[in-house]
């Protein structure tokens, strides 16, 4: 689907688990810490963080296995 080979589709995931948890601190630090404005556009950027890791995580789920994960 990707065209991906089996290393890149690793750092790509590695990219979208870590959009996750940037995701996850932006919201905790922006419901805790931040008022007004600036608590709008932190929980609009961790939410497009999320959005863009579950779009990844989607994409490389639905790839699935590769060829030489079979070949030992």
């Amino acid at each position: 689907m990707l065209g991906l080979d089996p290393l890149q589709s690793m750092w790509v995931s590695f990219i979208g688990l870590g959009l996750m948890f940037v995701s996850v601190v932006l919201a905790i630090i922006s419901r805790e810490k931040l008022n007004g404005i600036f608590r709008f556009i932190g929980l609009a950027f961790s939410f497009i963080c999320l959005s863009v890791a579950g779009i990844i995580v989607l994409l490389i789920v639905l790839q699935g296995p590769t060829a030489e994960a079979f070949t030992g």
